[in-house]
C-alpha cells in the first residue's frame, strides 16, 4: 500500500528516502507535468508559503527550475545569491540563514560547496530544507528527475540497465543517482577512468566497467556526467582530447551499436569532451526532457513537503 505523505520533513539526500517516498514523488510529478503543459500553468497549492532560494554556488538550470516550480505553485519567492552579500564580509552560513528566516520564510532551497551544509541547517533552523546540491555529496532532486525521465522514456525503472559514465569521483549527481536507481531496482554500472572511480563504490550495489564500448553495448540508458574541473586539485587524466577519445560519446559510437540507447546528461555539457554535439542533439537524447521534467519533479517535492509541514 502506497502512502500519501513523505516520511521526512526535509529533503537532504536520497539516502533519507524510502522506496514509497520515491514512488510518491514520481507519481505526484506526473500529475504536475500535466499541469505545466496546460494553457494556465499555475495552481494555488503553495499560495501561503514563502520560499528562499539560497545559492552559494553558481547555478543556471537548478536555480531557474526551482524558481519556476515555486511560482507555478503560487508560492512567494525570495532569491539570495552569495555574491555581493554579507557572506563576502565574513558572515557565517547560519547567521545568513537566520536573518532570512527572521523575515518569516517557510522553506529554504540551498546549494553550497560544503558537504553537509543542508544537513547542518536542518539541525539548526525550523524552516524546511531542500538540498539543491552540497559539495560532492548529494543532489537529490537531480536524481529524482533523472529517474522520472527514465520511467517516462522506457515505461519503467526496475530492471533497466543504466550506465553512469564520467567523473564519478567528484559528482554529487552520481551518488544520488546510484542511491535512487538501486532503490528502484535498476541495474547500475559505472564507467570512467580508474582515477575518477571512487574506491569501494561497488559497496553501494553497482558494478564498474572501464570499457566504454562494453558498457554502451550493455546498457539501455547512458547517463553521461560532466568532467568537473573546478573540483579537481590534481590531474586525473592526461588531456581533454585523450578523455574524449576513450570515454567521450559520439554519434559514430552510438550508430555502431546494434540497438538504440537513451542518452542523458545533467548539464552543463562540455561539448566535444564527454559528448559530441551530434550525440547530444540526436533523437536518442532526452536531455531537454530532463530539464522540463525537473520543474514537475521539484513542484512535486515542494508540494509534498508543504503537506508534511501541515500534517
Amino acid at each position: 500500500m502506497t502512502k500519501d505523505r513523505l516520511s521526512t520533513r526535509n529533503l537532504i539526500g536520497i539516502k533519507d528516502l524510502d522506496l514509497n517516498d520515491i514512488n510518491l514523488i514520481l507519481n505526484t510529478a506526473q500529475q504536475f507535468k500535466e499541469v505545466i503543459n496546460r494553457p494556465i500553468k499555475k495552481v494555488p497549492s503553495l499560495r501561503d508559503v514563502t520560499i528562499a532560494n539560497m545559492f552559494f554556488e553558481n547555478s543556471t538550470r537548478t536555480k531557474l527550475s526551482f524558481e519556476l516550480a515555486e511560482k507555478r505553485l503560487s508560492a512567494d519567492v525570495v532569491n539570495f545569491s552569495s555574491s555581493g552579500s554579507s557572506v563576502s564580509k565574513g558572515e557565517t552560513l547560519l547567521d545568513t540563514v537566520q536573518n532570512i528566516l527572521a523575515m518569516k520564510v517557510d522553506m529554504i532551497v540551498v546549494r553550497h560547496s560544503a558537504v553537509g551544509a543542508a544537513h547542518f541547517l536542518s539541525q539548526k533552523v525550523k524552516a524546511q530544507i531542500i538540498n539543491a546540491g552540497d559539495g560532492t555529496h548529494e543532489h537529490p532532486t537531480q536524481a529524482l528527475l533523472d529517474a522520472f525521465s527514465i520511467k517516462e522514456a522506457l515505461g519503467k525503472v526496475k530492471g533497466v540497465r543504466i550506465a553512469i559514465i564520467g567523473d564519478i569521483l567528484h559528482s554529487r549527481v552520481a551518488l544520488s543517482n546510484i542511491l535512487c536507481l538501486v532503490k528502484l531496482g535498476a541495474k547500475v554500472k559505472l564507467c570512467g577512468p580508474p582515477t575518477l572511480i571512487p574506491r569501494h563504490i561497488t559497496s553501494l550495489g553497482v558494478e564498474v566497467d572501464y570499457s566504454l564500448d562494453s558498457i554502451l553495448n550493455w546498457c539501455d540508458v547512458a547517463n553521461v556526467l560532466r568532467i568537473q574541473t573546478e573540483r579537481m586539485q590534481l590531474q586525473y587524466f592526461p588531456s581533454a582530447n585523450e578523455y574524449s577519445e576513450f570515454f567521450g560519446i559520439t554519434r559514430e559510437k552510438l550508430d555502431a551499436l546494434n540497438k538504440q540507447i537513451v542518452l542523458m546528461h545533467p548539464g552543463p555539457i562540455n561539448r566535444g569532451v564527454e559528448l559530441s554535439s551530434d550525440a547530444a542533439d540526436s533523437p536518442q537524447s532526452i536531455i531537454l526532457d530532463q530539464v522540463e521534467n525537473g520543474v514537475a519533479v521539484r513542484m512535486a517535492i515542494l508540494y509534498l513537503l508543504a503537506n508534511q509541514a501541515n500534517a
